[in-house]
């Protein structure tokens, strides 16, 4: 799904019990300061946390809110779920 910003984003769920202390971030390169020639390394993301669905509807961009809505819709009736790029 793409968001409005124009960033793509791919989502996933499953049922596990995963650890959210135990989830480690990936780490992306951008030059900083703005032209300033120089690159330093960031974390793509500072923490994991589990949210139940009705607290993360007010946590995630409104362009995300489709892809919570189909796994709610698929929590309630389970089925081989055709989701759309």
């Amino acid at each position: 799904m793409r968001q409005a910003g124009g960033k793509l984003v791919e989502a996933f769920a499953l049922e596990q019990q995963i650890d959210a202390d135990m989830i480690k971030s990936n780490v992306f390169e951008k030059e900083w300061p703005p032209r300033s020639g120089k690159r330093q390394s960031f974390l793509e993301v500072d923490r994991a946390r589990w949210f139940t669905i009705p607290d993360t509807t007010i946590m995630m961009l409104a362009s995300q809110l489709p892809l919570l809505a189909l796994l709610a819709d698929f929590l309630r009736n389970p089925r081989e779920m055709d989701v759309p790029r």
